[in-house]
C-alpha cells in the first residue's frame, strides 16, 4: 500500500490515516473505490 501510495505521488501516512477515518466515519461500502490510492484527492 505504501510503495502504490509512492507512485501516485501520495503520501502514505495522510492516505491511511484519512481512509481508516473515513471507514470509521461509515464510508460506504459500495464506494470504496473513492479511497484507493490512485483516487485520493488531497
Amino acid at each position: 500500500m505504501t510503495e502504490t501510495c509512492k507512485l501516485n505521488d501520495v503520501d502514505p501516512h495522510s492516505y491511511l490515516a484519512n481512509t481508516l477515518t473515513a471507514i470509521v466515519e461509515g464510508h460506504k461500502q459500495s464506494q470504496i473505490n473513492d479511497l484507493l490510492p490512485w483516487n485520493y484527492v488531497k
